[in-house]
């Protein structure tokens, strides 16, 4: 058992890997932008003191740095999940550029954000970990050129990470990115491959494996690495 901090909890990969965390004993401290986003099925978690809501915007550095003055604990694992597919426009061709910018504000700036405000949590922990939901889209070896605003997003946080594995090393904190699958969420769509259950299912089951020597690594939700 240990302390996990997701963000992006409202909905989708976030909420569904919150509910497997809690359901086994762990404590969890979820982020949502917007409190009227909190579903009524935490009110027993919230009462026990098992789950902790913070209100934050990843785009918001003020908003995040006041929200991480408010935990007083160690955190073993950060899970950096908020997350957006992008624009409407994203060809190569077609361009919308303030929606790209935006893409890169939340999916790649958001995670080292979070990391930077919460680094003094994870240093407190035995061996923290931080665990980045990424994308096989993102692979530079996966040669696809639609949603290239969301691909060009997850192949920077995935070098965002691989940096944060280096510096990090020396105090034994892991820094990984993780494909969670193509999951049917509102994102991902219902023709989707895999259910939001089984790859929270996954994604815990890896959270709890990955060791000092996974640092720096990109895997998918089974726990198999993939090509940058």
């Amino acid at each position: 058992m240990g302390t996990v901090l997701i963000t992006g909890m409202g909905r989708g990969i976030g909420r569904e890997l919150a509910r497997v965390l809690l359901r086994r004993g762990d404590r969890v401290i979820g982020t949502v932008r917007d409190e009227r986003s909190i579903s009524g099925e935490w009110s027993e978690f919230l009462a026990s003191g098992q789950l902790r809501m913070l209100v934050l915007d990843v785009r918001d550095e003020t908003a995040i740095r006041k929200a991480a003055a408010q935990v007083d604990e160690p955190i073993d694992v950060l899970v950096n999940n908020a997350g957006i597919i992008g624009p409407q426009r994203q060809s190569t061709l077609d361009m919308d550029f303030e929606g790209f910018l935006e893409t890169l504000n939340i999916n790649t700036l958001g995670p080292l954000r979070i990391t930077h405000a919460f680094l003094p949590h994870l240093r407190r922990a035995k061996a923290g970990k931080i665990v980045t939901i990424s994308s096989r889209m993102g692979s530079l070896s996966y040669a696809k050129a639609d949603r290239i605003a969301y691909r060009a997003s997850k192949a920077a946080v995935n070098k965002v990470m691989q940096g944060l594995a280096e510096d990090l090393r020396p105090e034994g904190i892991v820094a990984i990115s993780v494909h969670p699958g193509w999951v049917r969420t509102d994102m991902g769509g219902t023709g989707a491959d895999i259910s939001v259950a089984e790859s929270a299912a996954g994604l815990a089951t890896l959270i709890d494996r990955v060791a000092c020597e996974d640092s720096g690594g990109f895997f998918d939700w089974q726990g198999d690495r993939l090509p940058f």
